[in-house]
């Protein structure tokens, strides 16, 4: 499905049917895993709004593991849901202004759970 010259009250009630991870359900050591449709990420909360991460571009360019910022979820463009770590069909946006390809599955690993 794309929402591409869809319009902003369109985007916001696409949002709700998405599955989703917001950053307020998640408690520091968390981990998720989020396969994309190029990479797979490992990310772990670690305090406030950052994440240890690893995989993908950061496997790629030697930064793994990386402490960072997760600045939301966008539908490609400038629009970005800043209260999700993760949607499906959405690209995670970390604050180093890395971008994923959209998101397929999230795995969410409470901390504390066998894994």
């Amino acid at each position: 499905m794309t929402l591409h010259g869809c319009s902003l009250s369109a985007l916001v009630e696409h949002s709700l049917r998405l599955q989703q991870v917001r950053k307020g359900e998640l408690r520091i050591g968390d981990r998720l895993l989020v396969v994309t449709c190029n990479s797979v990420y490992s990310l772990r909360a670690v305090e406030g709004d950052l994440y240890s991460v690893s995989g993908g571009w950061f496997d790629r360019k030697g930064f793994s593991p990386m402490k960072v910022a997760i600045r939301g979820c966008t539908w490609g463009g400038s629009t970005i849901k800043v209260d999700i770590v993760a949607a499906c069909g959405l690209r995670l946006e970390f604050g180093n202004r890395v971008i994923t390809s959209p998101i397929r599955r999230v795995f969410v690993f409470p901390f504390g759970s066998e894994n």
